[in-house]
Parts: structure tokens; sequence; C-alpha cells
């Protein structure tokens, strides 16, 4: 099965885990007067939203390269990647506001409702079925290296943690009695401060890969050594690196002998350029520039 295919039945996986948890949740929290399971299924049916948009955007970012983007389209994925996050700081931000509005109330005197059984049910099941689509989620798209994928997982670990946060408010209550149905809007604002860090996480990545930031200093450190590796390359300067979708990009000027045969010089970067793609992909892009030792300051 091709690369796209997997990324594709992963996401129709959760799709349908989030539909069905979306219209359970919904109807849960109608029937037993919970605002927290109501508020959830909302969270549900955001995930099923972004699975969508990563559909889509999987669907364009495994196109070839073509002329109008000559290194491929990777990094629609990541602009997937983004646009997932923003939806989870959007659905951590209003769990958030409407934990704090509920918290307000009950400051003020007011009652709040107390839930029915059916709620703390739904909580239970969603906790189970979206840590399961998390691990499931997480795990093939580390596998097949897919930022857009792995960012969705999250999306379930989200879902399940509001459902957490939910399944405490709604048992509190239901355990403790009426006094204590505050532990419900408490719970949602604490699991929407975690969303918003995890979110965070997740967007400064994709916006990092957007704006051609560099790979980490100790994989630029283990690129070098690679280069060191061969004993007639030397003094591999000038690198830069950079993330495309789900392979990477890697610039080097790298010195030889200046008497070396133009033959004899290309095989050498060529064993390079391979070694580099064992190490890290056989898709990673890898441009070696050739510079002489002899009079080298001169000619650079």
């Amino acid at each position: 099965m091709e690369r796209k295919e997997e990324l594709t039945l992963v996401t129709l996986l959760g799709s349908a885990g989030n539909l069905a948890l979306t219209v359970f949740k919904f109807v849960a929290g109608i029937l037993a007067h919970s605002a927290a399971m109501t508020a959830d299924a909302v969270h549900s049916l955001s995930d099923f939203v972004t699975d969508l948009i990563v559909l889509v955007f999987i669907r364009i970012g495994a196109r070839p390269q073509d002329t109008s983007h000559d290194y491929g389209h990777g990094k629609f994925e990541t602009l997937a990647t983004l646009f997932v996050s923003l939806a989870l700081v959007a659905a951590a931000i209003g769990i958030i506001v409407s934990g704090s509005v509920k918290f307000a109330h009950w400051l003020g005197g007011e009652t709040l409702v107390m839930p029915g059984k059916l709620a703390l049910w739904a909580a239970l099941i969603s906790i189970v079925v979206k840590e399961i689509l998390y691990r499931y989620t997480v795990a093939r798209g580390k596998a097949l290296n897919s930022a857009a994928v792995v960012a969705n997982a999250w999306h379930h670990r989200s879902d399940a943690l509001s459902s957490i946060g939910a399944a405490i408010g709604i048992g509190g209550a239901l355990l403790l009695g009426q006094k204590w149905a505050v532990l419900d809007p408490l719970a949602s604002i604490v699991v929407g401060a975690m969303l918003v860090k995890v979110a965070w996480e997740l967007l400064r990545t994709s916006t990092g890969e957007l704006t051609d930031e560099s790979l980490p200093a100790e994989t630029e450190k283990e690129i070098e050594d690679i280069i060191h590796s061969f004993p007639d390359v030397s003094e591999p300067h000038n690198l830069r690196t950079r993330r495309i979708g789900n392979r990477i990009a890697i610039e080097a000027h790298v010195r030889m002998d200046g008497s070396r045969t133009l033959h004899d010089a290309h095989e050498r970067v060529t064993q390079i350029e391979h070694k580099i793609k064992e190490r890290f992909g056989k898709e990673t892009l890898v441009t070696i520039h050739m510079e002489p030792i002899s009079g080298s300051k001169k000619q650079e």
C-alpha cells in the first residue's frame, strides 16, 4: 500500500470514529441535560472537520513535483498541520471560555444543572475510543513520517482529555451532590489549558517548517559527521537544511584536492549523497558543492 493510501486509511478510520462520537455525545448531552457533554460533542465535531482537512491536503501533498512545484507538494501537509493546530487552539479556547463562564455564574450564586448518568457513560466511552484512536494514529503518523497525521492524532488525545474533564465534572456532581456541580467547569478549564500547550507545540513546528527553519543542531552535526567520514573530503561549510513535508533538503559546500579529475570528484560527492540518503531517506534532497583546497578562498 502506498504512503498516501495508508495515510488516507488512518484518517478515514479516525473520521468515522469522530462522526459516531459526535452524534452520540450530542444525543447524550441533550437527553442528560449536560452542558459539559454538549461542549465535548462540539470538540468531537471539530475533530471530524480537521479530519476532512487532513484528507484533502494529504492527497495534494502526495503529488509529485511539477513545473510549478520543483520541490514537490510536501508543504501542503505542513499547511494541513497548521490548520489542525489552529483548530485545536480554537477548541481549547472555547473550552476555557465556556468553563470560565459557568464558574463565574456559580460564583454569582447560580445553581448549575445536574447532569444525567447517560452523559457520564458517554464521557467514559469517548475516553476509551479516543485514546485508542490517538495511539493508533500517532503510531502510523510517525511510521509514515507525516506531521499532519501526528498533529491530527493529538486532536484525538485532546478529545480524550476533554472527555476526562467532562467525566470528572459529571461524575463528581452525581457522586457528591448538587453543590459539587462546579467540578464540571473547573475541570474543563484545566483541560483547556493543557490543550493550549499541545496546540502551541504543533503550531510552532508547522510555522517553523513553513518559514524554512533549519533542522535541529544535532541533526546538522550528524550530517557534518557523515561528510567527515570520507577522509579525502574536508571542511564542510555553508550547510543549509530545511524540511519539506515528510522529507528534508540539505545543501553543503565541501573541499577536495584541486588536482582531482572532475569525474573522480563527482563520484565522491555521489557517494556522500548516497550515504546521507541512507540515513535520512531516499527522498532526501541533497546538493553538494565542490571547492578545490588549493586557492579555494579566492574561488568561493
